[in-house]
C-alpha cells in the first residue's frame, strides 16, 4: 500500500513537472522571439464578419497573407499540406512585401526576413494564376475587454498597423498595434 502511494505520488510529481517544463519552453520561446528577432512593420487589412464568441481580440489580416504563383519560387504541383517560406523585404512606405516564397528553406539575404507559414491544406495543382492564402500564426491581437469594436472599425477603414518580431527560424509574434499610426498596445518583454 506504501509503496504503491509513493508510485503515484512520483508519477503525479513528474507530470506536474513535464507539464510546467512545456509551459515554460513555450513561454520562454515567446520572449526570445520578442527581445531578440527581427522587427518587421505589417499593414492590417479589414476582415468580416467578426466572430462575437471568442472574447476581445482584434481579427488581422495583411497584404502579405496572400502568396501568387507569380511570387513562388517553385509553385507546389502537388495536393496535400505544405508550408512557405516567405520571404520579406521592406517598401519605400517602410512595410513588409513580398519578395519571393518557397516550399523549401530559403537562404539568408541580407536587407530581408523569412517568415515561416502555418501548414496549408492544397486540395489540387494551383492553376496558372492562382494563388494561396496562407497564415503565420499573428491573425489575432488581444485587447482589453470592450477595445475591439473601436479598434475594428479603425482596422476597416486602413487605419490599423502592428509590428511584428521574427525569430531566425521564421517563426512570428506580434509585438506592437499601432492605431492611426500612434502605440496603443504593446506585448510585454517578460
Amino acid at each position: 500500500m506504501r509503496n504503491t502511494l509513493f508510485r503515484l505520488l512520483s508519477a503525479a510529481i513528474f507530470l506536474a513537472c513535464i507539464q510546467t517544463a512545456l509551459i515554460g519552453y513555450q513561454v520562454g520561446e515567446r520572449t526570445y522571439i520578442l527581445r531578440t528577432g527581427t522587427e518587421i512593420r505589417l499593414k492590417a487589412e479589414p476582415v468580416d464578419p467578426r466572430d462575437l464568441l471568442r472574447g476581445d481580440y482584434v481579427i488581422l489580416t495583411y497584404p502579405i497573407s496572400r502568396l501568387r504563383r507569380d511570387q513562388m519560387v517553385e509553385p507546389p504541383t502537388d495536393a496535400g499540406e505544405v508550408r512557405f517560406y516567405v520571404r520579406l523585404v521592406s517598401a519605400p512606405d517602410g512595410f513588409a512585401v513580398i519578395k519571393e516564397a518557397s516550399t523549401k528553406p530559403l537562404p539568408v539575404q541580407p536587407g530581408s526576413v523569412v517568415l515561416l507559414t502555418e501548414p496549408v491544406s492544397l486540395s489540387s495543382k494551383l492553376a496558372q494564376d492562382d494563388g494561396v492564402n496562407v497564415r503565420y500564426g499573428i491573425e489575432r491581437f488581444y485587447v482589453p475587454e470592450g477595445a475591439g469594436r473601436a479598434i475594428e472599425q479603425k482596422r476597416n477603414q486602413g487605419n490599423v498597423t502592428v509590428t511584428v518580431r521574427v525569430s531566425e527560424g521564421g517563426k512570428a509574434q506580434l509585438r506592437q498595434l499601432f492605431v492611426d499610426g500612434q502605440a496603443v498596445y504593446q506585448e510585454p518583454d517578460f
